[in-house]
């Protein structure tokens, strides 16, 4: 087999498997109190040290366009679950923070949603099969993101920094 064909193989098979799970977890998802896309939001700033990330380097971890993260903040901002204050170490930027309430609703839906995970993600493969996904699925985004295929969108929020999920959500 012929390498493109397999890569587009496999990256149809990759492709194909994320959006049959998305839809599962989006029509499972365990609360009307704010969407799939909040959560993720919520999601990513719970990984972070201080709860608190640069909208530019928010965008990056979502699948969304710059003005709809914008749009998106703005309506947690108002809610409060998060609050946006300018970045201390460059007034160009804004600094997005998860709210007590924000983390509260967070881990509430976080709790039922990482069940909704486990059953259709965790019972699909073997541990080791989860671990040799991650490792390949992670070693596929370091690969993109070092040749400059990731988003590379500005927002007008400064200098591109990208940072890296590795903290738990649970924490």
């Amino acid at each position: 087999m012929k390498e493109t064909t397999l890569a587009l193989e496999a990256w149809e098979s990759l492709f194909r498997a994320q959006v049959s799970v998305l839809r599962r977890l989006n029509a499972e998802f365990p609360t009307t109190q704010i969407s799939f896309n909040e959560y993720d939001v919520l999601f990513n700033l719970s990984l972070q040290p201080a709860r608190e990330l640069r909208i530019r380097d928010l965008n990056r971890q979502v699948l969304l366009t710059q003005p709809s993260v914008s749009r998106l903040i703005d309506r947690l901002a108002v809610r409060g679950l998060v609050s946006k204050h300018s970045d201390p170490t460059d007034a160009r930027g804004t600094v997005v923070q998860l709210t007590a309430e924000g983390h509260r609703l967070f881990r509430a839906v976080h709790v039922v949603h990482a069940k909704s995970i486990r059953e259709h993600v965790g019972t699909a493969m073997s541990p080791d099969e989860l671990r040799q996904l991650r490792v390949l699925s992670d070693k596929l985004r370091r690969e993109c993101e070092s040749d400059g295929e990731s988003d590379g969108e500005s927002d007008g929020d400064g200098d591109g920094d990208n940072n890296e999920r590795e903290k738990d959500a649970q924490s």
